[in-house]
Formats: C-alpha cells, sequence, structure tokens
C-alpha cells in the first residue's frame, strides 16, 4: 500500500504522454483508425477477449476463477470467448493488449488492476492505448469519498476515480433486490473494466448483463460420456469433426478421475438440430457398450432415486428399504443437530452417507441442516482419499469434524467437543470384524462414551454396496478402481492380487474392486 500521495494530474498526463511515445504505431493504430471490432469467424456471433490483469496470478499467489466464471456466463448471453490472456501489471504490457485485443473482439473484458496501489494501472494503461489522458472523473470523485471518506485529491483513494477521458459509467442492478447498484462499471469504447476480486466482478457483471445481451444468439452443448481409451476412438473423433466442419465444434477431454468414464466429450453448435443430429450420429458410431449414461450430480436427485430403488422389488431394493427404515427410525428419535454419519471415505460409509442423505433431505424437505459427519483421521492416509474426502464435502455439504486417534479417543474428544450428539451412523457390515452381535440400533459397550450406534447396513454384502453404489453413479474413492478392495492406511493397505491381471503385452494391472468375484477375499488387501 502507498502511504504518500500521488503525483498531480499533470505530471501523470505527461508520464503517459511518454509511454505512448514508446509504443510502436502499428500497435497503436487499429485503435485510433476507430475499426469496428470483429464477430465470430463466420459472423453469427458477437465475441469477446478476456484480459486477467496480475503479477499475483502470474506468481501463483492467487488462482484466477475470473475467467472461467466470465466465460460461462458470456456463453449464457450468446457472446463467444475467443481469447483469454493473463499480463502482468506493466503499463506497456497492459496498453499493448488492450490495443490489440479490443481492435479484434466485439467485447474486451477486463479483470483486475483497480485500486489505491502503485500496481494498479488499468485505467492508465487502457489511456495509453487508445491515446487519451487520464482525469478526475467529478462523479466518481463524489462516490470516492462518499465511499472512502477521503477529500483530499491527492490522496490514495482517489485514484479510483482517474479514468480515460472517453470513459463511460455504467450502473447495474443487484439481480437479487433489484436495487440499483451503488457503484459504477467503467467502460471505455468496447472495453469493460471490471474489478479483481471475484466476488465484486461477478456481482458487477450479474447486474449489467444487458450490456452483452441481446445478439440473438444461443450456444447449444450436448455431452458423451465415454469408457474408453481416447487414443482408441481419436481416429474416429477427427473423422466426425472432418465432416461436421464448422457447423459443430467437438471437444474431448480425457477424466482420470472419475469413477464411471473416461473421456468426457463436448458438442456445440449455434443450431439445436445440428448439434442433435451429430451427438446421434457419434452414439451410432462410438464403440458398442462404451458410451456411459452418466449422472453428473447424483446428489441433487438422491432421495427421488433411492427411494424409487427401495421400492423396485429386487434383492437389492429390499436393503435399501430396510437401511432406510432404520436410518428413519434414527430421525424420528433424534433432531438433525443430534446425529451424524461416520465417514472416513470408503466404499460402505460412502453408501451409508447417500442414504442417510436422501432419507434426511425427504425427513426433513425444507431444512436448510447440513450432514453432520464424523472423520477419524489415520496416519498416513493415502492422498487420494483425502482428496476425495474434501470432494465429498462440498458434493454433500458436509459439515465435518476431525478428529485423530482410536475409535474411543475420538469418540471421546467428539464427546467434548460436540456434546448435542447422541448418535452415530455407521457404515459397519456383519463381514467386518467384531460385528456379528451387532443390530441396527445398540449403544456403545460399557466403559466407552455413550452413544446410540446407528448401523443400516448390517445384512448387505460386498456386491450389494457395489451394486448401489454404481446403480446410482455415486463417487467414490479413485483407489478401489486401481485393485484395492479394503482401505485403510498407507501402512497396511496393498492392491489386492485377486484382481491382478496380465494384459496382452504382459503388463500387470489391477481390474477394480466391484469386479472382485470372491468377496471373502475382500480384506486381502488389509496387512
Amino acid at each position: 500500500m502507498l502511504t504518500r500521495g500521488f503525483p498531480s494530474l499533470s505530471r501523470a498526463a505527461v508520464r503517459v504522454r511518454r509511454l505512448v511515445a514508446q509504443l510502436s504505431p502499428a500497435t497503436m493504430s487499429t485503435n485510433i483508425q476507430d475499426s469496428s471490432p470483429s464477430s465470430a469467424a463466420n459472423g453469427d456471433a458477437p465475441t469477446a477477449a478476456i484480459l486477467i490483469i496480475g503479477d499475483e496470478i502470474l506468481k501463483g499467489h492467487t488462482v484466477d476463477t475470473n475467467s472461467a466464471f466470465l466465460t460461462r456466463a458470456l456463453r449464457k448471453l450468446g457472446v463467444s470467448v475467443q481469447r483469454i490472456t493473463v499480463i502482468p501489471d506493466v503499463q506497456e504490457v497492459i496498453a499493448k493488449e488492450v490495443a490489440l485485443l479490443s481492435s479484434q473482439y466485439t467485447h474486451l473484458i477486463t479483470s483486475g488492476g483497480i485500486g489505491p496501489t502503485h500496481d494498479d494501472v488499468t485505467f492508465e494503461s487502457i489511456a495509453m492505448a487508445f491515446r487519451e489522458d487520464t482525469y478526475p472523473h467529478p462523479e466518481l470523485a463524489r462516490l470516492v469519498e462518499e465511499f472512502f471518506g477521503v477529500t483530499d485529491k491527492g490522496s490514495a483513494a482517489m485514484k479510483l476515480a482517474m479514468v480515460p477521458r472517453s470513459a463511460k459509467l455504467n450502473y447495474g442492478t443487484d439481480p437479487q433486490t433489484g436495487q440499483p447498484l451503488r457503484y459504477p462499471l467503467v467502460s471505455v469504447r468496447n472495453v469493460y473494466v471490471f474489478p479483481g476480486i471475484p466476488s465484486l466482478m461477478e456481482r458487477a457483471f450479474n447486474g449489467l448483463e444487458h450490456l452483452f445481451a441481446g445478439s440473438g444468439t444461443t450456444f447449444y452443448t450436448r455431452e458423451v460420456f465415454v469408457d474408453a481409451d481416447e487414443a482408441e476412438i481419436a481416429p474416429l473423433l477427427t473423422k466426425l469433426q472432418a465432416g461436421w466442419g464448422r457447423k459443430v465444434a467437438l471437444g474431448s477431454y480425457p477424466d482420470w478421475l472419475s469413477n464411471y468414464h473416461r473421456v468426457r466429450l463436448v458438442l456445440d453448435s449455434d443450431t439445436q438440430k445440428d448439434v442433435d443430429k451429430a451427438r446421434a450420429q457419434m452414439l451410432d458410431e462410438l464403440p458398442k457398450g462404451s458410451v456411459v449414461p452418466l449422472v453428473t450430480d447424483p446428489v441433487s436427485i438422491a432421495t427421488a432415486e433411492v427411494y424409487m430403488m427401495a421400492s423396485n422389488g429386487t434383492p437389492l431394493g429390499e436393503k435399501v428399504a430396510s437401511a432406510l427404515k432404520t436410518i428413519e427410525a434414527a430421525l424420528d428419535q433424534y433432531s438433525t443437530e443430534e446425529i451424524c454419519v461416520g465417514f472416513n471415505g470408503g466404499k460402505d460409509c460412502t453408501a451409508l452417507l447417500h442414504l442417510y442423505y436422501a432419507a434426511m433431505k425427504r425427513h426433513y424437505p425444507d431444512s436448510k441442516d447440513k450432514v453432520k459427519a464424523l472423520y477419524i483421521r489415520i496416519v498416513s492416509p493415502f492422498p487420494e482419499m483425502e482428496r476425495f474426502l474434501q470432494d465429498t464435502i462440498k458434493r454433500y455439504d458436509l459439515e465435518l469434524f476431525s478428529v485423530e486417534g482410536s475409535i474411543r479417543q475420538a469418540l471421546s474428544e467428539v464427546q467434548e467437543r460436540k456434546p448435542e450428539l447422541k448418535a452415530v451412523l455407521m457404515g459397519t457390515r456383519r463381514s467386518d470384524p467384531y460385528s456379528h452381535t451387532l443390530t441396527p440400533m445398540c449403544p456403545t459397550d460399557p466403559g466407552w462414551p455413550e452413544y446410540m450406534r446407528v448401523n443400516p447396513l448390517l445384512d448387505w454384502t460386498y456386491h450389494e454396496i457395489w451394486s448401489f453404489l454404481r446403480t446410482l453413479y455415486v463417487p467414490y474413492c479413485i483407489l478401489y478402481d486401481k485393485g484395492y478392495t479394503s482401505l485403510g492406511s498407507m501402512d497396511n493397505t496393498c492392491r489386492n492380487t485377486s484382481l491382478q491381471v496380465v494384459d496382452g503385452r504382459g503388463v500387470t494391472r489391477y481390474r477394480p474392486a466391484y469386479l472382485l468375484e470372491n468377496e471373502e477375499e475382500e480384506r486381502n488387501s488389509r496387512a
């Protein structure tokens, strides 16, 4: 932060003129001639470039989320984003990029470099690009005084009011309240200057969508999920794209962390007829059995899908119905504040979490309460398990509390930290050690912290757990797809040799856990 005032306006203007003179005439001329920015290559849709400004992005100090938000938001408005560029807080660099990009695209959106400090130089740089001076805009100066409580024209905060001569102020509307936003967005010609802080940028954009809407263009997207190696289907994809030409764009994206597919194919077009026709052709020509009817958000439909399975009359459906009956009995006896799910990332507790989430949302359809989850952290956990845990927290919006030590020690600590808890749902099955005498609801043993243990999965088999997860496309830890059948720590867990195979090239591989034939061999991967 600066601790002294900024140079006077006249000195700043001289500096800008000197810097402008250093830029090559060829770089600047495209804008001086007022040439019209181009639309899409086919002339059907307006285009945009996004200019992310900030040393903190290039140095890895901050993760850029603004470009992803802007790309999605603009696409919904019918604007095709053609370029995203990240540049440092260097005035000459910013000016050159603004001069270049503003002449090539319908809209240029900048993010970052607005503020009171020495490295906030976006306004000056845009002025340089268009060969303009900056000046203290009277309305912005008034707002700075109002927001920051400063009246000194040389104060650091007043730098926010120094904008190019041709700057326009755009007042948006808060989409939630319908009230006008108090602070405007500055634009210069077709350049829109957004703040770099994501929350402020998103609020400003949402309030000013009308600046970019109205083209009449709509983009249509279709996704196809394929359980095949990308190299295997690459020749087909090349042939399909050549046949569609510019009518349909095809993107291929491998996914190393999905349990259900290996490649995501994305079809884009500005006509629904073309994209649907292309999708139909692709489905017809992809290898038989390779297309996965993937459910991308199984959590949002958990209640409907789980209860539908419970009523389908199959053996698995009967197990699901019995588990739901146990969970519902617990919900009748305890409030959501008094129940938590024991969750360590394993397959059984993943199935249990999905069941409990479905039952809780049905029992309390209007409740905003989060599912409470207890994680007893072990020594030397797999990194894949830790990543899956974080993904699951986000997926189910869990309120997770983590403790360490043995189960008894962990429950004692939980009793101190969360005295309101009275019941713990556990993913225990009868095949687990010391579990053959348990009942669906039973208190902890004497000498243990007093809790009601809720065991909805006692009578489930190994294969039923996997059938439940994979039928509903519930995500699970990726280690189970790499030959592990029972997960502990890195010190006591290995791949199950019962899943080991040697392929045609003599390479040893492991099949996924759900293909284990003899479930009595489940714990062979535990030392």
